[in-house]
Protein backbone atom coordinates (compact mmCIF):
# COMPACT_ATOMS: atom_id res chain seq x y z
CA UNK A 1 0.00 0.00 0.00
CA UNK A 2 1.36 3.30 -0.94
CA UNK A 3 1.90 5.96 1.59
CA UNK A 4 0.13 9.65 1.16
CA UNK A 5 3.99 11.01 0.45
CA UNK A 6 4.52 8.45 -2.50
CA UNK A 7 1.13 9.36 -3.73
CA UNK A 8 1.42 13.09 -3.95
CA UNK A 9 5.25 12.56 -5.44
CA UNK A 10 3.37 10.14 -8.04
CA UNK A 11 0.50 13.24 -8.82
CA UNK A 12 3.72 15.88 -9.17
CA UNK A 13 5.43 13.65 -11.36
CA UNK A 14 2.18 13.49 -13.97
CA UNK A 15 1.78 17.32 -14.08
CA UNK A 16 2.41 18.34 -17.16
CA UNK A 17 5.97 20.52 -17.42
CA UNK A 18 5.43 24.14 -16.43
CA UNK A 19 2.56 23.57 -14.06
CA UNK A 20 2.62 25.96 -11.00
CA UNK A 21 2.11 23.92 -7.71
CA UNK A 22 0.66 25.41 -4.58
CA UNK A 23 1.22 23.70 -0.76
CA UNK A 24 -2.58 24.79 -0.24
CA UNK A 25 -4.12 23.94 -3.05
CA UNK A 26 -2.22 20.12 -3.52
CA UNK A 27 -3.31 19.57 0.15
CA UNK A 28 -7.12 20.10 -0.66
CA UNK A 29 -6.99 17.92 -3.58
CA UNK A 30 -5.54 15.50 -2.21
CA UNK A 31 -7.14 15.78 1.17
CA UNK A 32 -3.62 15.56 2.64
CA UNK A 33 -2.30 17.79 5.35
CA UNK A 34 -0.54 21.11 4.40
CA UNK A 35 2.63 19.40 6.40
CA UNK A 36 2.88 16.36 4.43
CA UNK A 37 2.27 18.32 0.84
CA UNK A 38 5.14 20.68 1.47
CA UNK A 39 7.36 17.73 2.97
CA UNK A 40 6.35 15.80 -0.77
CA UNK A 41 7.13 19.03 -3.13
CA UNK A 42 10.45 19.70 -1.59
CA UNK A 43 11.46 15.51 -2.03
CA UNK A 44 10.25 16.41 -5.73
CA UNK A 45 12.78 19.46 -5.60
CA UNK A 46 15.14 17.14 -4.15
CA UNK A 47 14.94 15.04 -6.92
CA UNK A 48 15.06 17.74 -9.89
CA UNK A 49 11.81 17.93 -11.33
CA UNK A 50 10.35 20.91 -9.34
CA UNK A 51 11.73 24.73 -9.24
CA UNK A 52 10.70 26.99 -6.54
CA UNK A 53 11.52 30.83 -8.09
CA UNK A 54 11.45 33.75 -5.48
CA UNK A 55 8.34 35.82 -5.87
CA UNK A 56 6.61 33.40 -8.58
CA UNK A 57 6.31 30.13 -6.49
CA UNK A 58 6.76 26.47 -7.40
CA UNK A 59 6.70 25.17 -10.95
CA UNK A 60 6.85 21.60 -12.05
CA UNK A 61 10.38 21.40 -14.71
CA UNK A 62 11.48 18.63 -17.04
CA UNK A 63 14.76 16.48 -15.37
CA UNK A 64 17.99 17.34 -16.43
CA UNK A 65 20.05 14.67 -18.15
CA UNK A 66 23.20 14.52 -17.53
CA UNK A 67 24.09 15.10 -21.11
CA UNK A 68 22.23 19.06 -21.18
CA UNK A 69 23.44 19.35 -17.27
CA UNK A 70 25.17 22.21 -18.38
CA UNK A 71 22.29 24.52 -19.54
CA UNK A 72 20.46 26.32 -17.01
CA UNK A 73 16.43 27.05 -16.90
CA UNK A 74 15.20 30.12 -17.03
CA UNK A 75 13.78 29.60 -13.52
CA UNK A 76 17.33 29.51 -12.31
CA UNK A 77 18.38 32.36 -14.20
CA UNK A 78 15.49 34.13 -12.41
CA UNK A 79 17.32 32.91 -8.35
CA UNK A 80 20.76 33.41 -10.05
CA UNK A 81 20.02 37.32 -10.68
CA UNK A 82 17.42 38.12 -7.89
CA UNK A 83 15.43 38.89 -10.49
CA UNK A 84 11.45 39.74 -10.48
CA UNK A 85 9.03 38.14 -13.70
CA UNK A 86 7.17 40.93 -15.72
CA UNK A 87 6.06 38.44 -18.03
CA UNK A 88 6.43 34.90 -19.53
CA UNK A 89 5.85 33.05 -16.89
CA UNK A 90 4.50 29.74 -18.52
CA UNK A 91 8.15 29.63 -19.81
CA UNK A 92 10.44 29.60 -16.87
CA UNK A 93 10.75 25.51 -16.97
CA UNK A 94 12.90 25.86 -20.94
CA UNK A 95 16.66 25.65 -20.79
CA UNK A 96 18.82 28.86 -22.46
CA UNK A 97 21.36 27.93 -24.81
CA UNK A 98 23.05 30.44 -24.38
CA UNK A 99 23.19 34.32 -24.02
CA UNK A 100 23.80 37.08 -25.58
CA UNK A 101 24.78 40.78 -24.00
CA UNK A 102 22.99 43.65 -26.33
CA UNK A 103 25.41 46.52 -26.52
CA UNK A 104 25.49 47.01 -30.03
CA UNK A 105 22.98 49.03 -32.86
CA UNK A 106 19.67 46.89 -32.43
CA UNK A 107 20.29 45.67 -35.84
CA UNK A 108 23.19 44.84 -35.24
CA UNK A 109 21.93 42.85 -31.80
CA UNK A 110 19.17 40.94 -33.72
CA UNK A 111 22.23 39.13 -35.85
CA UNK A 112 23.32 37.08 -31.99
CA UNK A 113 19.77 36.32 -31.24
CA UNK A 114 18.65 33.06 -31.63
CA UNK A 115 15.37 30.73 -30.78
CA UNK A 116 16.24 29.29 -27.17
CA UNK A 117 18.88 32.60 -26.70
CA UNK A 118 18.70 34.99 -23.40
CA UNK A 119 19.12 38.63 -24.27
CA UNK A 120 20.81 40.63 -21.43
CA UNK A 121 20.07 44.34 -22.63
CA UNK A 122 19.08 47.39 -20.52
CA UNK A 123 15.84 49.32 -21.40
CA UNK A 124 15.29 49.32 -24.97
CA UNK A 125 11.55 48.18 -25.32
CA UNK A 126 12.00 47.87 -29.13
CA UNK A 127 15.25 45.14 -28.39
CA UNK A 128 13.06 43.41 -26.18
CA UNK A 129 9.82 43.27 -28.30
CA UNK A 130 12.12 41.99 -31.74
CA UNK A 131 13.69 39.10 -29.09
CA UNK A 132 10.66 37.72 -28.24
CA UNK A 133 9.91 37.52 -32.21
CA UNK A 134 12.83 35.68 -32.83
CA UNK A 135 12.45 32.79 -29.95
CA UNK A 136 14.32 34.09 -27.13
CA UNK A 137 14.14 35.06 -23.41
CA UNK A 138 15.06 38.70 -21.98
CA UNK A 139 16.59 40.03 -18.96
CA UNK A 140 16.51 43.29 -18.22
CA UNK A 141 19.45 45.03 -16.03
CA UNK A 142 19.62 48.17 -13.73
CA UNK A 143 15.92 47.51 -13.00
CA UNK A 144 14.30 49.06 -15.44
CA UNK A 145 10.47 47.79 -16.57
CA UNK A 146 9.21 47.13 -20.10
CA UNK A 147 6.37 48.06 -22.20
CA UNK A 148 2.50 46.24 -20.90
CA UNK A 149 2.62 45.45 -25.17
CA UNK A 150 6.05 43.17 -24.72
CA UNK A 151 4.79 41.65 -21.27
CA UNK A 152 1.35 40.58 -22.94
CA UNK A 153 3.80 39.19 -25.83
CA UNK A 154 5.87 36.89 -23.57
CA UNK A 155 3.04 35.62 -21.90
CA UNK A 156 1.65 34.73 -25.44
CA UNK A 157 4.89 33.03 -26.74
CA UNK A 158 5.85 31.42 -23.37
CA UNK A 159 8.99 33.43 -22.75
CA UNK A 160 9.76 35.15 -19.95
CA UNK A 161 10.96 38.78 -19.56
CA UNK A 162 13.10 38.93 -16.20
CA UNK A 163 14.19 42.04 -14.45
CA UNK A 164 17.27 42.70 -12.34
CA UNK A 165 18.41 45.43 -10.51
CA UNK A 166 22.38 44.14 -10.93
CA UNK A 167 24.00 45.73 -14.14
CA UNK A 168 24.67 43.91 -16.74
CA UNK A 169 28.69 42.87 -16.20
CA UNK A 170 27.36 41.60 -12.87
CA UNK A 171 24.44 39.68 -14.45
CA UNK A 172 26.47 37.99 -16.61
CA UNK A 173 29.13 37.09 -14.42
CA UNK A 174 26.43 35.71 -12.45
CA UNK A 175 25.31 33.31 -15.31
CA UNK A 176 28.50 32.31 -16.43
CA UNK A 177 29.66 31.35 -12.78
CA UNK A 178 26.14 29.22 -12.36
CA UNK A 179 27.41 27.91 -15.87
CA UNK A 180 30.55 26.66 -14.81
CA UNK A 181 29.62 25.39 -11.78
CA UNK A 182 27.28 22.81 -13.98
CA UNK A 183 30.17 21.51 -15.86
CA UNK A 184 31.71 20.33 -12.70
CA UNK A 185 28.35 18.72 -11.78
CA UNK A 186 29.15 17.06 -15.22
CA UNK A 187 32.37 15.48 -13.89
CA UNK A 188 30.65 13.98 -11.22
CA UNK A 189 29.23 10.93 -12.38
CA UNK A 190 26.14 9.77 -9.93
CA UNK A 191 25.41 6.07 -9.90
CA UNK A 192 22.04 6.77 -11.88
CA UNK A 193 24.52 6.76 -14.66
CA UNK A 194 25.88 3.69 -14.35
CA UNK A 195 23.11 1.47 -13.47
CA UNK A 196 23.20 -1.24 -16.32
CA UNK A 197 20.09 -1.03 -18.82
CA UNK A 198 17.94 -4.12 -17.95
CA UNK A 199 14.36 -4.91 -18.39
CA UNK A 200 14.40 -6.10 -14.69
CA UNK A 201 16.61 -6.35 -11.25
CA UNK A 202 17.21 -9.93 -11.07
CA UNK A 203 16.03 -10.81 -6.67
CA UNK A 204 14.68 -13.03 -4.43
CA UNK A 205 11.65 -12.57 -2.40
CA UNK A 206 11.70 -13.13 1.21
CA UNK A 207 9.34 -15.58 1.24
CA UNK A 208 11.22 -18.06 -1.15
CA UNK A 209 14.04 -20.56 -0.06
CA UNK A 210 17.36 -21.97 -0.72
CA UNK A 211 16.28 -24.13 -3.33
CA UNK A 212 14.95 -21.10 -5.37
CA UNK A 213 18.29 -18.79 -4.59
CA UNK A 214 20.07 -22.16 -5.89
CA UNK A 215 17.82 -22.32 -9.29
CA UNK A 216 18.52 -18.27 -9.95
CA UNK A 217 22.21 -19.53 -9.49
CA UNK A 218 21.97 -21.85 -12.89
CA UNK A 219 19.92 -19.65 -14.39
CA UNK A 220 21.42 -16.80 -14.04
CA UNK A 221 25.37 -17.68 -13.63
CA UNK A 222 25.36 -14.99 -10.75
CA UNK A 223 25.00 -15.71 -7.18
CA UNK A 224 25.02 -12.46 -5.33
CA UNK A 225 20.80 -11.10 -5.22
CA UNK A 226 18.81 -8.64 -3.31
CA UNK A 227 16.17 -9.64 -1.22
CA UNK A 228 13.08 -7.84 -1.56
CA UNK A 229 9.32 -7.97 0.13
CA UNK A 230 6.01 -8.04 -1.28
CA UNK A 231 6.03 -4.40 -1.74
CA UNK A 232 9.86 -4.70 -3.74
CA UNK A 233 11.67 -2.67 -0.24
CA UNK A 234 15.10 -4.31 0.01
CA UNK A 235 15.12 -6.10 3.16
CA UNK A 236 18.50 -8.22 2.78
CA UNK A 237 20.99 -9.62 0.46
CA UNK A 238 21.84 -13.33 0.30
CA UNK A 239 25.43 -14.48 -1.05
CA UNK A 240 26.93 -17.59 -1.64
CA UNK A 241 28.36 -17.64 2.11
CA UNK A 242 25.07 -17.41 3.85
CA UNK A 243 23.90 -20.71 2.04
CA UNK A 244 26.97 -22.80 2.92
CA UNK A 245 25.76 -26.20 4.63
CA UNK A 246 21.70 -24.74 4.39
CA UNK A 247 18.99 -26.90 3.15
CA UNK A 248 16.94 -26.39 -0.14
CA UNK A 249 13.96 -25.77 2.04
CA UNK A 250 15.32 -23.37 4.60
CA UNK A 251 13.44 -19.87 3.67
CA UNK A 252 15.84 -17.04 2.29
CA UNK A 253 15.35 -14.83 5.27
CA UNK A 254 16.10 -17.18 7.61
CA UNK A 255 19.80 -16.84 6.39
CA UNK A 256 20.02 -13.59 4.08
CA UNK A 257 22.38 -10.71 5.73
CA UNK A 258 19.50 -7.86 6.88
CA UNK A 259 19.33 -4.08 6.28
CA UNK A 260 22.12 -4.26 3.69
CA UNK A 261 24.58 -1.28 2.22
CA UNK A 262 22.48 0.15 -0.54
CA UNK A 263 22.63 3.59 -2.48
CA UNK A 264 20.32 6.01 -4.26
CA UNK A 265 20.21 7.11 -7.78
CA UNK A 266 21.59 10.32 -6.81
CA UNK A 267 24.86 8.68 -4.88
CA UNK A 268 28.23 9.67 -6.40
CA UNK A 269 29.79 6.70 -8.11
CA UNK A 270 33.08 7.90 -6.10
CA UNK A 271 31.03 7.24 -2.71
CA UNK A 272 29.90 3.92 -4.16
CA UNK A 273 33.46 2.99 -4.53
CA UNK A 274 34.63 3.78 -1.15
CA UNK A 275 31.91 1.56 0.32
CA UNK A 276 32.98 -1.26 -1.63
CA UNK A 277 36.15 -0.77 -0.66
CA UNK A 278 35.52 -0.17 2.94
CA UNK A 279 33.35 -3.04 3.36
CA UNK A 280 34.52 -5.37 1.47
CA UNK A 281 31.21 -5.88 -0.95
CA UNK A 282 30.85 -7.07 -4.58
CA UNK A 283 27.48 -5.96 -4.86
CA UNK A 284 25.72 -2.96 -4.07
CA UNK A 285 21.43 -2.81 -4.06
CA UNK A 286 20.14 0.81 -5.65
CA UNK A 287 17.01 1.59 -4.08
CA UNK A 288 14.70 5.04 -4.10
CA UNK A 289 13.51 7.00 -1.38
CA UNK A 290 11.32 4.82 0.08
CA UNK A 291 14.03 2.24 -0.29
CA UNK A 292 12.30 0.24 -2.89
CA UNK A 293 14.68 -1.77 -5.14
CA UNK A 294 15.55 0.10 -8.54
CA UNK A 295 18.95 -1.79 -9.57
CA UNK A 296 22.36 -3.40 -8.16
CA UNK A 297 25.40 -2.05 -9.53
CA UNK A 298 29.10 -4.21 -9.01
CA UNK A 299 32.77 -3.18 -8.81
CA UNK A 300 32.78 -3.73 -12.11
CA UNK A 301 30.17 -1.04 -12.96
CA UNK A 302 31.55 1.31 -10.75
CA UNK A 303 34.88 0.98 -12.36
CA UNK A 304 33.33 1.72 -15.61
CA UNK A 305 31.82 4.75 -13.57
CA UNK A 306 35.43 6.10 -12.33
CA UNK A 307 36.93 5.95 -16.01
CA UNK A 308 33.16 7.66 -17.23
CA UNK A 309 35.21 11.14 -16.89
CA UNK A 310 37.94 10.52 -19.16
CA UNK A 311 35.70 10.01 -22.02
CA UNK A 312 33.72 13.83 -21.68
CA UNK A 313 34.67 16.45 -24.06
CA UNK A 314 34.37 19.43 -21.36
CA UNK A 315 34.61 19.83 -18.10
CA UNK A 316 34.95 22.87 -15.16
CA UNK A 317 38.34 22.81 -12.74
CA UNK A 318 37.93 22.04 -9.62
CA UNK A 319 39.93 23.20 -6.35
CA UNK A 320 42.20 19.92 -6.93
CA UNK A 321 42.94 20.81 -10.53
CA UNK A 322 43.86 24.01 -9.58
CA UNK A 323 46.54 23.04 -7.16
CA UNK A 324 47.39 19.94 -9.06
CA UNK A 325 48.03 21.40 -12.62
CA UNK A 326 50.96 24.08 -11.07
CA UNK A 327 53.01 20.54 -10.31
CA UNK A 328 55.15 19.17 -12.75
CA UNK A 329 56.56 15.57 -12.68
CA UNK A 330 60.48 14.90 -12.83
CA UNK A 331 62.51 12.28 -12.95
CA UNK A 332 65.76 12.59 -10.79
CA UNK A 333 69.03 10.28 -10.45
CA UNK A 334 68.15 7.54 -8.89
CA UNK A 335 65.09 7.08 -11.09
CA UNK A 336 62.35 8.21 -8.37
CA UNK A 337 59.74 10.54 -9.28
CA UNK A 338 59.01 13.64 -7.41
CA UNK A 339 56.82 16.76 -8.09
CA UNK A 340 57.91 20.24 -8.45
CA UNK A 341 55.69 23.71 -7.50
CA UNK A 342 55.06 26.73 -6.71
CA UNK A 343 52.62 27.63 -3.92
CA UNK A 344 50.32 30.03 -5.61
CA UNK A 345 47.48 32.29 -3.54
CA UNK A 346 44.86 29.97 -4.23
CA UNK A 347 46.54 27.38 -2.07
CA UNK A 348 47.21 29.71 1.08
CA UNK A 349 45.40 30.26 4.56
CA UNK A 350 44.67 33.61 5.59
CA UNK A 351 48.12 33.81 6.89
CA UNK A 352 49.60 33.60 3.45
CA UNK A 353 51.20 30.12 4.53
CA UNK A 354 50.61 26.75 2.34
CA UNK A 355 46.67 25.32 3.67
CA UNK A 356 45.92 21.99 4.83
CA UNK A 357 43.32 21.54 2.13
CA UNK A 358 45.84 22.22 -0.91
CA UNK A 359 48.41 20.57 0.84
CA UNK A 360 46.47 16.96 1.48
CA UNK A 361 45.03 17.11 -2.12
CA UNK A 362 49.26 17.53 -2.93
CA UNK A 363 49.97 14.56 -0.79
CA UNK A 364 47.30 11.86 -2.53
CA UNK A 365 47.67 13.17 -6.20
CA UNK A 366 51.73 12.58 -5.74
CA UNK A 367 51.30 9.26 -3.63
CA UNK A 368 48.38 7.87 -6.27
CA UNK A 369 50.48 8.82 -9.59
CA UNK A 370 53.59 7.13 -8.08
CA UNK A 371 51.15 4.02 -7.53
CA UNK A 372 49.99 3.94 -10.81
CA UNK A 373 53.48 3.06 -12.19
CA UNK A 374 52.87 -0.21 -10.42
CA UNK A 375 49.30 -0.56 -10.45
CA UNK A 376 46.72 0.14 -13.79
CA UNK A 377 43.74 0.65 -11.81
CA UNK A 378 41.48 2.70 -9.91
CA UNK A 379 42.92 4.36 -6.79
CA UNK A 380 40.50 4.72 -4.11
CA UNK A 381 42.31 6.32 -0.52
CA UNK A 382 41.85 4.48 2.48
CA UNK A 383 43.42 6.05 5.45
CA UNK A 384 46.10 9.05 5.20
CA UNK A 385 47.75 10.09 8.29
CA UNK A 386 50.20 13.26 8.43
CA UNK A 387 52.64 12.95 11.08
CA UNK A 388 53.46 17.15 11.06
CA UNK A 389 53.36 19.91 8.84
CA UNK A 390 55.37 23.25 8.93
CA UNK A 391 54.01 26.48 7.08
CA UNK A 392 55.45 27.14 4.10
CA UNK A 393 55.03 30.67 2.62
CA UNK A 394 53.15 31.83 -0.32
CA UNK A 395 55.15 31.71 -3.58
CA UNK A 396 57.63 29.34 -2.04
CA UNK A 397 59.14 26.46 -4.37
CA UNK A 398 58.46 23.02 -2.48
CA UNK A 399 59.27 19.51 -3.58
CA UNK A 400 56.66 16.25 -3.43
CA UNK A 401 58.87 13.26 -2.86
CA UNK A 402 56.54 10.13 -2.74
CA UNK A 403 57.90 6.65 -1.93
CA UNK A 404 56.25 3.09 -2.48
CA UNK A 405 56.67 1.33 0.54
CA UNK A 406 54.47 -1.79 -0.08
CA UNK A 407 51.96 -2.66 -2.83
CA UNK A 408 50.32 -5.39 -4.09
CA UNK A 409 47.24 -6.75 -6.27
CA UNK A 410 44.27 -4.74 -4.48
CA UNK A 411 46.63 -2.11 -1.81
CA UNK A 412 49.53 0.41 -1.69
CA UNK A 413 51.27 2.44 1.06
CA UNK A 414 53.02 5.23 -0.10
CA UNK A 415 55.74 7.45 2.50
CA UNK A 416 55.50 10.95 1.33
CA UNK A 417 57.88 14.04 2.28
CA UNK A 418 57.66 17.50 1.49
CA UNK A 419 60.51 19.57 1.29
CA UNK A 420 61.51 23.42 0.71
CA UNK A 421 64.73 24.42 0.20
CA UNK A 422 66.49 20.93 1.54
CA UNK A 423 64.30 21.17 4.92
CA UNK A 424 61.68 18.33 5.67
CA UNK A 425 58.24 20.82 6.12
CA UNK A 426 55.79 17.79 5.78
CA UNK A 427 55.62 14.00 6.40
CA UNK A 428 52.52 11.91 6.20
CA UNK A 429 51.78 7.88 4.74
CA UNK A 430 48.91 7.18 2.65
CA UNK A 431 47.27 3.71 1.91
CA UNK A 432 45.01 2.88 -1.03
CA UNK A 433 43.15 -0.02 -2.77
CA UNK A 434 43.36 -0.64 -5.95
CA UNK A 435 40.18 -1.17 -7.89
CA UNK A 436 41.36 -3.42 -10.91
CA UNK A 437 40.37 -2.73 -14.71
Amino acid sequence: MTTKHEQILRYIEELPVGTKISVRQMAKELEVSEGTAYRAIKEAENQGYVSTIERVGTVRIEMKQKANIEKLTFAEVVNIVDGQILGGRGGLHKTLNKFVIGAMKLEDMMKYVDPGNLLIVGNRVQAHKLTLKQGAAVLITGGFDTSEEVKELADEMELPIISSSYDTFTVASLINRAIYDRLIKKEIVMVEDIIPEQAEVTYLNDDQTVGDWQRLVEKTHHSRFPVVDHQLKLVGIVTPKDIVGKESSVPIDKVMTKNPISVTAKTSVASAAHMMVWEGIELLPVVDTYRRLIGVISRQDVIKGLQYIQKQPQIGEKIDDLVNKQFEERKIEDGSIIFVGEVNPQMTNQLGALSSGPLISLITEAAHRVLRHHKKGDLVPENLMIYFVKPVQIESEIEIRPKVIEVSRKFGKVDVEVYHKNQLVSKAMITSQVLER
